[in-house]
Parts: structure tokens; C-alpha cells; sequence
């Protein structure tokens, strides 16, 4: 060999050696829904670009919140990366727990992110965590059942013709329900979908002086309205039921209706997986006509924990997943209805997106019409749709949707559902100083 042979096969081995040197192993706690299962089955290709490995932890809604909240809150070390909302970000931001994300690169574009999405994930005007999907909650139903029973959903229907239709569609014998909505205890489970439903019925959960509202007249038109329509139209085992367990009925063919996070759209329109893929239909979340409707805001996004010696590779990873490459990743491999929506502007400007995906105008719609700067009928003091941004909201909203689900399990009846929440509440509050 010579010399000069010699130079450029150590400057290889060199380089090659660096290479190594720098790969991580990251460790990613995610939620187990479909869109972040698909992104782990692709994650082969970040690692072919940056030579970066990753460990996936992947848990149920309630358990991956409760896991992440006390590794970042211990400071716990456990993971690189954190599947975080809308809720835990600015208040976890604000307490120095999360690296920004102020310096990503000019080709990820970060101002192509939606405006509610990059609102809801900032803090002082700082993106903190970056959204790989964003949603608001709508209604799906079948188009089939409707017709047959001589109904016409409206785009923006109110709560009386959700109910009266449910009842109509409701076919127990042969396992169809007219509507499936959640009932699993849990501040981003139960607890999200009532509270949205609850600004559309005129309630609140505080008024301006932070007085819990759980004893007035509104909330119990809210939680009897929804105990007896799920009773009446909803399947057996309703207070089991969060998203998932939804999702798996209306896929089987056995929800009339399911009103729920619009990401679901992909799902029960996707033949792969959904019996009724062809026969399914949106609109907007209900209304009382006092000016709300019943949906949510919220982005499911991967943040930074402060501290982890991997923030480099953990921005490479963020950068990957939640790009518009990724996006054209997963439509290259599982067709444009199946990439995540919600959190980039361009998504909704690419022609073919919005002709393969039928829902795609609806999501849009939704998520726009969303305010977590006035989520009531009422004044309140606090920001937020389908939660309090204020740090103790996760630990009480956990503890007022055991006692609502208690009720749609039959343990219990509203009114002392409620008073147990306002009991709940006044303590909590109470003991945090407000």
C-alpha cells in the first residue's frame, strides 16, 4: 500500500470510528395509539440517516402520563424523549423541566407548524415541544345507519339530533349502538370529553374567583344528559371504554356514532382495519346553541426532558418525526390518508392530501374552531378546552373522572357524582392556595 493509500484508509477508519462514537440510544416513551405505533415500524429509517438507535416505551394514555409526570417531576433520567400535550408543556416549560426547541434547523420550517399547535406547545413565545400530530374532537358516524333510518346529519349538528338519532340507530340485538363515547376515568380520558361537552352545555369548572362549579345547575344538565343518552344508546361496559376500546367498536361496526379526536379518521376509514371504511361520515362536535361546541384542542408532541445527555440526538429524532419528510415517509409507505394530521399548514395546502383524505377539510374545521383562550359559554380564569392549565388539574380532573365513571357504571347517580367533585375540587384548591 502506499503511503498515500495508507493516509486515506486510517482517515476511513477514523471517520467510521466517529461516526460510532457519536450514536446514541435513545429511550422515547409513547402513547399506544395507531399513529405512533406506525412511526416506530419507520423508525429504521431515522437510524439509516444518523446512525441513532432508539428504545421505544410504549404505554396506555393514563399510564404514559402518570410515568412521564413523575420522571420529569423526580427528575428521573428515564427517558430522552417525552410523548407530552398541550397541557404539560407551557406549565412544564415554564418550570425549566424542557428543553426549547429555538434552534431547529431553516429545512425542518417551524413556521409551517399550525398556529393553534404552536401556540399551544410555547411558553413566552418558545416552542417546547413539537407536534407530531394534532387534532380536535368531531363526529363520525355511519352513513349507512342514517340513511336506513331516514336521517340526514347536519355539518354542525346540535346535541338534541346527536341524542334523538342515537336512540333511533340503536340496534342492541345485533350489537349496534347508536353512539360510543368515553367513559375510562382519567383527566385526558373521560375527563376531556366531558369537560368539552360541558363548555357546550354553558358549564365551567371554576368561575372568575376560582370557585369550583360542580355543584351548579349547567354541569347537571351536562352529566345527566350524558348518563342517560349512554345508557339508552351506548354499548355495555361504557365506563371501560377510552379511546382505543372506541375505536376497536367502531372499526367492528358496532358504533352508530363516536365522537372523539379526529386523528381517529384515518382509522375508521382505513379498509385495512375498519369494517365500515366505506360508509363512514363527519361532523363538527355538537352544540346547545349557547355559542360553544364540544371540542377539544390538543396536540400529542415529543418534548425534551432538561438534563438528558442525548439532546442533540434527541432533536435529530424530533426533527425526523415530526418534518414534512416524515409526512411524505409515511405516504410513500401507507398512503396519504394515513399520515398525521393536524400540525403542519402545508399539509393542507397539498392537493392530493386533501382529495385522498375525506375527513382532511372537517380536522381542519374543527381545530380552527377551538379557543383555549375562551373555551366557556362564561368568563373563567383559566386557559384550556378540555383542561385547566394549571399544574394541579392532572391529579384532581383524575379523581372527579373516577367518580363520573363510577356514576355510568351505575355506582353512583349524578347528583352525587358531582357532589363528591365538588367536594373533590374545594379540598384541592383549597390545599394548593387559590
Amino acid at each position: 500500500m502506499t503511503l498515500k493509500g495508507a493516509f486515506f484508509a486510517a482517515s476511513a477508519l477514523v471517520s467510521v470510528g466517529a461516526s460510532a462514537l457519536s450514536a446514541e440510544v435513545l429511550t422515547i416513551a409513547t402513547v399506544n395509539n395507531g399513529d405512533m405505533i406506525r412511526m416506530q415500524k419507520l423508525t429504521d429509517d431515522f437510524t439509516a440517516k444518523t446512525g441513532h438507535e432508539v428504545n421505544w416505551v410504549t404505554l396506555e394514555e393514563n399510564v404514559l402520563r402518570q410515568r412521564v409526570t413523575t420522571d420529569i417531576t423526580t427528575k428521573g433520567g428515564a427517558f430522552d424523549i417525552m410523548t407530552i400535550g398541550m397541557y404539560e408543556t407551557p406549565i412544564w416549560a415554564a418550570n425549566g423541566w424542557l428543553v426549547p426547541l429555538d434552534d431547529l434547523s431553516a429545512d425542518y420550517d417551524a413556521d409551517d407548524i399550525l398556529p393553534a399547535m404552536r401556540g399551544g406547545l410555547s411558553h413566552d413565545g418558545t416552542l417546547y415541544a413539537a407536534p407530531f400530530y394534532g387534532e380536535s374532537s368531531m363526529i363520525m358516524y355511519r352513513t349507512d345507519l342514517f340513511e336506513a333510518a331516514g336521517l340526514e346529519m347536519p355539518e354542525a349538528p346540535t346535541w338534541d339530533f346527536v341524542a334523538e338519532a342515537a336512540r333511533k340507530i340503536t340496534d342492541r340485538e345485533n350489537e349496534i349502538y347508536g353512539i360510543c363515547l368515553r367513559g375510562k376515568a382519567g383527566w385526558g380520558e373521560n375527563m376531556a370529553f366531558l369537560t368539552a361537552t360541558a363548555n357546550s352545555f354553558g358549564a365551567r369548572w371554576f368561575d372568575e374567583n376560582w370557585t369550583p362549579q360542580f355543584d351548579s345547575a349547567a354541569w347537571e344538565e351536562t352529566l345527566t344528559f350524558y348518563l342517560d343518552l349512554m345508557n339508552d344508546a351506548g354499548p355495555p361496559g361504557a365506563s371501560t371504554n377510552g379511546f382505543n376500546e372506541n375505536l376497536s367498536l367502531f372499526q367492528q361496526g358496532k358504533c352508530g356514532m363516536w365522537i372523539d379526536a379526529t386523528v381517529a379518521a384515518s382509522f375508521v376509514t382505513n379498509p385495512n382495519d375498519s369494517t365500515v371504511a366505506d360508509k363512514v361520515g363527519f361532523a363538527l362536535a355538537p352544540d346547545t346553541g349557547k355559542g360553544k361546541r364540544g371540542n377539544w384542542l390538543w396536540a400529542w408532541a415529543l418534548g425534551i426532558p432538561a438534563g438528558t445527555q442525548k439532546e442533540d440526538a434527541a432533536k435529530e429524532f424530533i426533527e425526523w418525526a415530526t418534518s414534512k419528510a416524515y409526512i411524505e415517509l409515511v405516504a410513500a409507505n401507507e398512503g396519504w390518508a394515513n399520515v398525521p394530521p393536524g400540525a403542519r399548514t402545508s399539509l393542507y395546502q397539498n392537493e392530493t392530501y386533501l382529495s385522498e383524505a375525506p375527513f382532511a377539510e372537517m380536522t381542519l374545521k374543527s381545530i380552527n374552531s377551538a379557543d383555549p383562550l375562551n373555551p366557556t359559554v362564561d368568563p373563567v380564569p383559566y386557559v384550556g378546552v378540555q383542561f385547566v392549565a394549571i399544574p394541579e388539574f392532572a391529579g384532581f380532573a383524575t379523581d372527579v373522572g373516577q367518580e363520573f365513571s363510577a356514576a355510568l357504571a351505575g355506582q353512583q347517580t349524578a347528583q352525587q357524582a358531582l357532589a363528591k367533585a365538588q367536594a373533590l375540587v374545594v379540598d384541592a384548591m383549597e390545599a394548593a392556595g387559590y
